[in-house]
């Protein structure tokens, strides 16, 4: 994905953002997020943040700020059971310019699109390194799915398996939070973006049985007729 972005900035005279590297992809998110949480929150206690990282301007736009005007919330973030790259203790390789200069050892393939590609991104390693990370949380691929599936059918929250593995980490915060913790969990995408992934796979495309008992439950009397 790196390498085609690379290739296509160069042969088209375009403008690369390098968003796993680019401190303007943190700094926005201590603009906003960060203030968003600080103002919503106001003088509550908030004891947990809990977090994935993608590009890692999230967290560490967030979390440098909490660390600075929260120092009492713990910082809790999660990766795939899969990459667990974060907590496998093992540095990441970079360039110069903090791009990644080979694979990192611990990736494999996981189903959470949007996390963790195949190395550490600078901006991910930047809020590691600064020491405000309380916890990393390993999240397998299947409570991802099941957590992704749980918020849409019991909440009607429609979002994305990285949603869903943050939403894993976040009940496993909560079976060892002290009583009366307050927790606040990152759901940072859209299900829509997943509709061909195995997130729905046990769906079909047509509608069941039941669904079509549902839809055709309301008496003809009651469809008002169109304009």
């Amino acid at each position: 994905m790196i390498n085609k972005a690379q290739e296509l900035a160069a042969a088209h005279d375009g403008f690369l953002t390098r968003q796993f590297e680019n401190e303007a992809n943190a700094d926005v998110h201590s603009r906003t997020t960060a203030r968003e949480i600080l103002d919503d929150f106001g003088d509550r206690t908030l004891d947990y943040w809990v977090t994935g990282y993608g590009t890692g301007g999230t967290l560490k736009g967030v979390a440098r700020v909490l660390a600075k005007e929260r120092p009492d919330t713990k910082i809790v973030v999660c990766e795939p059971d899969d990459a667990a790259m974060l907590s496998s203790g093992t540095g990441q390789q970079r360039n110069a310019d903090g791009s990644p200069a080979a694979p990192h050892p611990s990736f494999t393939p996981h189903p959470m699109q949007g996390w963790a590609p195949d190395f550490i991104p600078k901006l991910t390693g930047d809020a590691i390194d600064s020491g405000t990370i309380h916890k990393v949380l390993r999240i397998k691929g299947p409570d991802a799915l099941r957590c992704s599936r749980d918020l849409a059918q019991q909440e009607g929250i429609f979002v994305g398996i990285t949603s869903g593995a943050t939403f894993a980490g976040a009940l496993a915060v909560c079976a060892e939070a002290p009583k009366g913790s307050t927790i606040l969990c990152m759901l940072p995408d859209t299900g829509e973006r997943y509709l061909s992934t195995p997130l729905f796979a046990d769906i079909g495309a047509d509608m069941s049985e039941e669904e079509l008992a549902i839809s055709r439950s309301t008496p003809n009397n009651q469809l008002k007729p169109a304009a």
